[in-house]
């Protein structure tokens, strides 16, 4: 099929690059449309308890408070009359927007629990409808109306909907000084890896249109479906890395068959049957590994999926035609451009990643131990991880919603906006409803509970707060379970668990929700399905490179040492963002690892590093079909391979690592710890325990029992090809060195 497409765009290549240039335009064109129908939301199981809860709240009461005004004054106190006019200004005003309800406000009668406890400052509660894709914005809009600074009174945002906006705001902004830091220091290091100018522009064009024909899918399905904002971020990294891994894997075969005097043509067609097959297997592995978060409930998953998938299907393609047809046109072209020094650049060895296997084989205990346990003890902290869900904490301290989840925190007697709620589904009689929150005032932790008929502390009931008549309906009743434990603590959770194993009043079903069953539900749900995830990149990577090997034992030796890279990456990563070391470096809260980010950059690392693991196998493997022995078929292939596994590593691990400019911190750990996942792999495990293993294992690598032998010599695919100069296919043998 391979060598079709060579074929193909040798005879059509003008047809082949203008159809590319007239997709690439119109891709942009829709892909620019994009950003309007993506959400800020996603991290919820839509089918959890505490889901479902929040549904009857915002369909029967009329949602939860989301949008929290922090009214205080200069002079004068709460009681001023400056205080006084702009607080009834911001209530009334609220309750006439037709976005907001629920209104409750410190002016209000019977409002005078909405106070800190110094009596400085007071609060205006509302709910701010819209859901994922409007909440955010309405409140953005509702931020710009109401806070400020005017006539010595200050009004700040917080509450659910504020941080929302915060949160993609503040992405937004990381998003574009990551790019414009990664863009032209990738620009840079391409040039100095490739040598010329020219040489470094295709594989550039390639992410381009990678990042083009991602956000014209994104623009499809966020057009039928709730995809992820955050979705972005990925598209842009990974395309612009992929389209570099790719286009450097061409790029460099193309000028190594130029340098062994092949013709244009020929050389194309090398390329082509040999990295193209290479990129095939390659992108397979990173779709199947991504592919896995498709079974999560949660759309901020399930949207990496989508865009993932779509950026790695679009880079390969765009690498196996677009690439080849601007190969024919620039010929020997392609090395136009030169920089001073770039020669050994363009050398299609690599001498010092030579010597490095030669040295690792020779000794292949004696290297591979150190280097084993340097990522062991990295690994350790991850004995000691917990995890949890984003909230204001992501944000810096400077942001609004976050200085004002603070004061609720620290100066308000109890912060309902932490409450558990819980909602009853049908009609429960009074008597019922009486039993029933008295069971839940008693339980250890709980503070307070509000219903419509009452509000109870310790089994004992008192008179109905000011919001108790919008607690109650004919067909569903709501209480407010007000809980002293911090937000999202061991405590907390363990509340959630005792307050769900109150019997419910007879004759209804009980949801319970807020923000910490939210989390407990969270980390059920993603817990629940995470065996299932990782089987299926078991799986179809032990199938794929099978496949591509015809071993069942290189199939494990990547998974093994795979697992080995990945625990090191994450454990500094727990280090680093739970643990709270450099968190004054990089301005961070420390806080339990994001549950789904946590998810995501183990799909997304696996993926990369089974990449690298075909870039350096492919070749491993050509050199020893064509008649090789393992240990000379491993040192040839590094020094063919290394320098390209390492700059390809390092050009995508700039572009994650930008991610750590940015000051949410959810992004900081994903980007940082990609791109140290890469990096470990591209070096310590490709460099020294993938020869290290090889030599361990000798010819007993490329094993295989008699049946899957056939079944792989009737399926399966190898890296053969024309040979240089249209010959066997055998390369020469080379030395270590390369020379």
């Amino acid at each position: 099929m391979l060598t079709r497409v060579a074929e193909l765009v040798l005879r059509r290549t003008r047809l082949v690059l203008t159809l590319a240039a007239v997709a690439v335009v119109a891709m942009a064109a829709l892909g620019f449309g994009a950003f309007g129908k993506l959400s800020a939301g996603g991290f919820s199981d839509p089918g959890s308890p505490s889901a479902r809860a929040q549904e009857v709240i915002d369909d029967r009461f009329g949602g939860d408070t989301n949008l929290v005004l922090l009214v205080s004054a200069e002079s004068g106190g709460i009681g001023g009359q400056a205080a006084r006019e702009r607080g009834l200004e911001v209530t009334e005003g609220l309750r006439a927007e037709p976005a907001v309800s629920n209104v409750m406000s410190y002016w209000d009668r019977g409002g005078e629990g909405l106070t800190s406890t110094d009596g400085s400052r007071a609060l205006v509660l509302a709910h701010v409808a819209g859901g994922d894709e409007k909440e955010a914005e309405n409140a953005q809009e509702l931020t710009d109306e109401y806070a400020g600074t005017r006539d010595g009174v200050t009004v700040r945002a917080g509450g659910g909907a504020a941080v929302s906006n915060d949160v993609s705001a503040q992405v937004a902004a990381d998003l574009a000084l990551a790019e414009s830091i990664a863009v032209p220091v990738t620009l840079v290091l391409l040039v100095l890896a490739f040598g010329s100018v020219v040489a470094a522009l295709l594989p550039l064009a390639i992410g381009l249109v990678a990042i083009f024909g991602t956000f014209a899918e994104l623009w499809v399905l966020g057009s039928l479906t709730d995809v992820s904002v955050f979705s972005v971020n990925l598209t842009i990294a990974l395309g612009l890395g992929l389209g570099i891994d790719y286009g450097l894997l061409l790029v460099s075969r193309f000028r190594e068959q130029l340098a062994a005097g092949d013709p244009v043509p020929e050389a194309i067609r090398r390329t082509v049957s040999t990295a193209g097959r290479t990129i095939a297997f390659s992108s397979a592995t990173i779709v199947a590994a991504l592919a896995a978060l498709l079974v999560f409930p949660q759309y901020f998953l399930r949207s990496f999926a989508y865009a993932g998938i779509g950026v790695v299907a679009i880079a390969a393609v765009s690498a196996l035609v677009i690439i080849p047809a601007l190969l024919a046109v620039l010929g020997h072209r392609v090395n136009r451009g030169r920089v001073p020094g770039g020669r050994a650049m363009r050398r299609a060895d690599a001498p010092l990643w030579g010597r490095v296997a030669g040295a690792v084989m020779r000794r292949p205990a004696l290297t591979a131990l150190p280097v084993l346990g340097v990522l062991l003890l990295a690994a350790a902290p991850l004995l000691g991880v917990s995890y949890g869900t984003p909230d204001e904490r992501v944000l810096p301290e400077s942001a609004q919603s976050r200085q004002v989840a603070t004061a609720l925190r620290e100066d308000f007697a109890v912060d309902d906006s932490t409450a558990i709620d819980v909602v009853a589904t049908g009609a429960v009689s009074g008597p019922g409803l009486a039993r029933y929150a008295t069971e839940l005032s008693r339980l250890d932790g709980v503070a307070r509970v509000d219903a419509g008929n009452g509000s109870y502390t310790d089994g004992t009931a008192g008179p109905a707060g000011p919001a108790a008549a919008a607690l109650g309906r004919p067909d569903a009743q709501r209480l407010t379970v007000s809980v002293e434990p911090a937000p999202k603590s061991d405590a907390a959770q363990e509340l959630v668990a005792d307050v769900r194993a109150v019997p419910a009043p007879d004759g209804v079903e009980t949801l319970v929700g807020g923000t910490d069953a939210e989390l407990v539900d969270a980390k059920d749900s993603i817990g629940g399905r995470l065996p299932l995830a990782v089987g299926m990149v078991l799986v179809t990577t032990f199938v794929l490179l099978f496949l591509f090997t015809g071993s069942v034992v290189q199939p494990l030796r990547a998974v093994v040492l795979n697992a080995v890279s990945l625990a090191a990456a994450m454990g500094v990563m727990v280090w680093i963002f739970q643990d709270g070391h450099l968190s004054g470096l990089l301005g961070f809260t420390p806080q339990p690892m994001d549950t789904a980010m946590t998810v995501l950059m183990f799909c997304i690392a696996f993926g990369l590093s089974m990449d690298y693991e075909v870039f350096l196998t492919s070749r491993i493997k050509e050199l020893h079909d064509a008649g090789a022995d393992t240990a000379t078929a491993v040192t040839n292939g590094l020094a063919r391979t290394g320098r390209i596994v390492t700059m390809a590593a390092g050009l995508l691990a700039v572009s994650f690592f930008a991610f750590g400019t940015g000051e949410v911190s959810f992004l900081q750990m994903f980007g940082l710890g990609s791109g140290l996942a890469i990096l470990i792999d591209a070096v310590a495990v490709r460099g020294v325990l993938v020869p290290a293993a090889m030599r361990l294992l000798g010819e007993r690598a490329w094993y295989a029992p008699r049946r899957l032998r056939r079944i792989h010599r009737r399926v399966g695919l190898s890296e053969s090809g024309p040979g240089p100069r249209g010959g066997s296919g055998r390369e020469p043998e080379r030395t270590p060195a390369g020379v």
